[in-house]
């Protein structure tokens, strides 16, 4: 199977969403470059996530993602899996909507909670209640997810393979890749 376009797909979801994984697996499959916007960001600055948000604070954080979203979503034949918390700004929202396919990785609060149990490198969940602020989060962002997506897949304990054999489906009835 193929993308039906010279457009990119654009993974969204929650953090611990798996974004990085199915993206991995998925791009390989439709035989697409695959990037993740977090790890851009690191690769370019040469720091971590946490750093950035410790030092220089979650909103140029937030531009940084930004100013790569609308560097690479012009990209044709992409796999970008962008950050859970991209989709707050409208900017963002907007280049993923007129730029290509956009996928849904919905998950509970509770996935990520298990998925997230050990997880240090994750600033927005360091010091805090993490099942307050995911759901938080999940209330707040949710229906900014919904708003871009094309496709909503759930996530859940199905190993990537099956995941990505959902995906493969629902991207199939939409018409975003074919045969």
């Amino acid at each position: 199977m193929h993308l039906q376009t010279d457009k990119s797909l654009f993974l969204v979801g929650p953090m611990a969403s798996g974004k990085t994984t199915v993206g991995q697996k998925l791009a390989k499959q439709l035989d697409l470059e695959f990037i993740d916007v977090d790890q851009e960001i690191v690769r370019r600055s040469g720091v971590s996530i946490a750093w950035i948000f410790d030092v220089e604070g979650e909103e140029l954080f937030r531009e940084r993602e930004s100013r790569i979203i609308e560097e690479l979503s012009l990209l044709p034949g992409l796999l970008l899996a962008t950050g859970g918390g991209a989709i707050l700004r409208a900017e963002n929202r907007r280049c993923l909507i007129e730029r290509g396919a956009v996928l849904f990785l919905d998950t509970t609060v509770d996935t990520q909670l298990n998925r997230t149990t050990y997880d240090t490198k994750r600033p927005l969940l360091q010091n805090v209640d993490k099942r307050k602020v995911l759901t938080k989060m999940k209330l707040e962002r949710d229906p900014l997810y919904r708003e871009v997506a094309d496709v909503t897949v759930k996530v859940d304990n199905r190993s990537a393979n099956r995941m990505i054999e959902t995906i493969m489906a629902e991207l199939l009835d939409i018409g975003v890749v074919s045969k």
